[in-house]
């Protein structure tokens, strides 16, 4: 059944959009109703339109906070059309129906991610008229339309149109006005979320009201709204059905941002290897290639431009590589999309591809390739390069675990050098190269590294000399010399055996957090054994 939409009220804060649709109502003859702002916009657009205080007959009030709080409204909105008993109490009051509402709420959650937010402007940013309006018209969806979005805005208009052209009656079907419904009692629940999340974790500070200060950082209760994206083939397995959700506000250069470029639908483990791969490569500056199989950097390295950058990660474990999935920070090129096709692998991903680029990979339509603008990143609230989310989530039986992310940068001044001999300039950017790769491989993780290469990588071992005897074992199926390679382990050595695996393998220095109780049995061995070690202080366990 087509609802006839003869009166709207507008009333918004984001007006992107909003003259189009005005505009567009018009055309179809719905009379438009608005507050303050809003009307002032509408007006000065040439739209004729009818402010809410005049319909009530009662002033905005108190800075705007009382201005929709009212029968007139309320009644408008949640009176059902097919009820006898609903429309003789509006005629007995005068009241008219209101048949489509365009409300989007005040951006609290913009207002609370600058750093430098007041107790005062968040409380100003809660909305209460808005929601009181999204829920009483999302109720009544057999008899109101609700728009809460900017993106509906033009499909809301279209079907109006069709409606009109078809039906001679301008307006929306049932299915339409349920979903729409559905997508407001959404939008109230998310924003009700970031305003109880946000204030349980804060307190008015007590040298100023109007300031907050964070306690422990993690709510009361912890709820979070998450958008469906797309229903995934299966799972991790094919007995398992699986979906992809995104943050309702996505971090700038997340993998959910990601658009993809061409390829075949992206599955479970296509996806989760893609944020493993993306999450290493966007901590580098310099042009570099990562290359991620199971979750796990299975070659890692920098270069002067991607070309070479891809050759040496590839170099460093080609048989894992097969199948894998690359990632790299810088635009990619001809030249490197011709060396890449060269292989299987199951997705690509970079900020961006020349259109020579394109052209290449197009030749292989099944790999997935995905671009990802990731300009934003410098504006996001922590600065961090590979800031993608406050919080690392796990699920674990009826409950979560939440952290907050490894975000740790590693500066040359936080090194403590332990050994009599001293690392050269070299082995320490070498050092810091392999730090960072080894915090993006699972634990146990042990990482080779030579001239901003990775040589060999053992990873997620029960044991640490395990995770050791692997790396040098990589590095040699790949005939990779380990002579004069520096090694990162992402926790203390528990004992000596562990380092004396990766000096006789040709290792030359080592960087590692330290804290074992073992620490000068280990420290002893390295300077026996002539090589440079230095303590981090911290740990980078990756489960």
């Amino acid at each position: 059944m087509i609802l006839p939409i003869r009166r709207a009220l507008l009333s918004v804060s984001d007006k992107d959009g909003l003259p189009e649709l005005a505009k567009g109502l018009v055309a179809l003859g719905v009379q438009l109703i608005s507050t303050g702002g809003t009307a002032a916009l509408l007006r000065s657009l040439g739209l004729d339109v009818t402010e809410v205080s005049e319909l009530t007959a009662f002033p905005e009030m108190l800075d705007g906070r009382v201005k929709t709080l009212h029968p007139k409204v309320h009644a408008g909105l949640l009176a059902r059309k097919n009820s006898p008993e609903h429309m003789a109490s509006l005629q007995a009051e005068g009241i008219q129906t209101i048949d489509l509402l365009v409300v989007n709420l005040y951006p609290f959650e913009q207002t609370i991610a600058n750093k430098d937010c007041s107790l005062e402007d968040a409380i100003e940013q809660i909305d209460i008229g808005g929601p009181a309006m999204l829920r009483s018209a999302a109720k009544n969806w057999q008899s109101v339309a609700v728009v809460t979005h900017a993106s509906q805005y033009q499909h809301v208009l279209s079907s109006m149109l069709l409606a009109k052209t078809e039906h001679d009656c301008a307006g929306l079907s049932d299915s339409q006005r349920f979903e729409l419904a559905v997508s407001a009692f959404e939008r109230v629940s998310e924003y009700d979320i970031a305003i109880s999340q946000f204030l349980s974790t804060r307190k008015p500070s007590q040298e100023a009201s109007q300031s907050l200060s964070q306690e422990s950082g993690f709510p009361a209760r912890w709820t979070q709204s998450f958008i469906k994206l797309q229903d995934l083939r299966y799972g991790e397995n094919p007995h398992q059905t699986a979906a992809l959700y995104r943050e309702s506000m996505p971090a700038p250069g997340s993998l959910v941002t990601a658009q993809q470029m061409q390829g075949k639908e992206l599955s479970f483990n296509n996806l989760a290897d893609a944020d493993a791969a993306w999450a290493c490569v966007r901590s580098f500056t310099a042009p570099t290639c990562v290359i991620v199989k199971h979750a796990n950097p299975c070659g890692v390295a920098s270069a002067d431009d991607c070309h070479d950058a891809y050759a040496k990660a590839f170099a460093c474990d080609p048989t894992s590589a097969f199948g894998g999935i690359i990632a790299f920070n810088h635009e990619l090129d001809e030249r490197t999309a011709l060396a890449v096709s060269q292989q299987f692998l199951e997705v690509l991903i970079a900020p961006a591809y020349s259109p020579k680029a394109l052209e290449v990979l197009a030749a292989k339509a099944n790999m997935r390739v995905l671009a990802i603008d990731c300009r934003a990143i410098a504006s996001h609230p922590t600065g961090s390069p590979d800031a993608t989310s406050d919080w690392d989530i796990k699920r674990i039986g009826s409950g979560l675990l939440i952290q907050s992310a490894d975000r740790h940068d590693l500066h040359t001044k936080d090194l403590r050098i332990v050994t009599k001999r001293k690392p050269s300039a070299q082995q320490l950017a070498d050092l810091s190269f392999a730090w960072r790769v080894a915090k993006f491989v699972k634990s146990n993780a042990i990482v080779f590294c030579k001239d901003q290469q990775s040589l060999g990588i053992g990873a997620g071992q029960m044991s640490r000399l395990d995770s050791a005897r692997i790396a040098s074992i990589k590095s040699e199926a790949a005939k990779l010399s380990l002579v004069g390679s520096v090694v990162a382990s992402d926790a203390f050595f528990p004992f000596r055996d562990g380092l004396d695996v990766v000096i006789d393998a040709g290792a030359s220095a080592v960087i590692q957090p330290g804290g074992s109780l073992r620490d000068q049995e280990v420290i002893q061995a390295a300077d026996e054994r002539d090589i440079a070690m230095v303590f981090t202080g911290v740990r980078h366990f990756r489960h």
